[in-house]
């Protein structure tokens, strides 16, 4: 079995695998350009999260800096948007969304350890993938464990760490994450607790 069906079965495994290494720090060679990018250079770091990533949708933004284990097993969709300091544990697949919105020093996270410490010392890892589906807005200093799938349209509130499924259509919080609403007709109106949001402020 190649380390490419390693990283992807969902097994444990050892990483002992030179091959693996050399392959990771050539596309940690990517991410080192795209992070030194200056503001103005716009088209360069677009250009760049195209050989990053495995998919980039139209009109996706990421802040630098961004960090990731391999980048090119991250899948973004249309209008994807990530504040500083996005930490992308990707040793498998990690799907995003179109509208996905990612505050700061937010970590999606692929890969574990086994508990086994004899396993540990000898480096076992397993990964299982990560998807996001669309309109998520993921808070700052979150952390989505692997395996996690998060639904349409939730909210996950700031400092969460989702360590299990979350439906679509809620908010989530807490550590560890869980639902304490459904998103709801009332949230058309009001934002913020009791304040009502004024839409002749957005023409629309």
């Amino acid at each position: 079995m190649s380390y490419q069906d390693k990283l992807h079965s969902g097994e444990v495994f050892l990483c002992e695998e030179e091959e693996m290494f050399a392959d990771q720090t050539r596309c940690l060679d990517r991410l080192y350009d795209f992070n030194q990018t200056r503001p103005t250079e716009a088209d360069k770091r677009e250009a760049l999260l195209s050989e990053i990533f495995a998919e980039v949708g139209k009109d996706c933004y990421i802040e630098p800096p961004l960090r990731a284990n391999w980048g090119r097993h991250t899948h973004l969709g249309n209008n994807v948007y990530a504040n500083f300091n996005l930490t992308l544990v990707d040793d498998t697949h990690v799907y995003i969304g179109d509208y996905v919105m990612i505050a700061p020093n937010v970590t999606i996270a692929t890969a574990g350890h086994p508990i086994d410490p004899d396993l540990r010392r000898k480096v076992g890892q397993f990964n299982l993938p990560v998807h996001i589906e669309e309109n998520v807005w993921i808070g700052a200093n979150s952390v989505i464990l692997p395996g996690v799938t998060i639904g349409k349209n939730s909210v996950i509130g700031a400092g969460s760490i989702v360590t299990k499924d979350i439906p679509e259509n809620v908010v989530a919080v807490g550590n560890p994450c869980k639902v304490v609403r459904s998103i709801s007709e009332r949230d058309k109106e009001y934002f913020h607790g009791n304040k009502k949001i004024n839409y002749k402020l957005l023409n629309i």
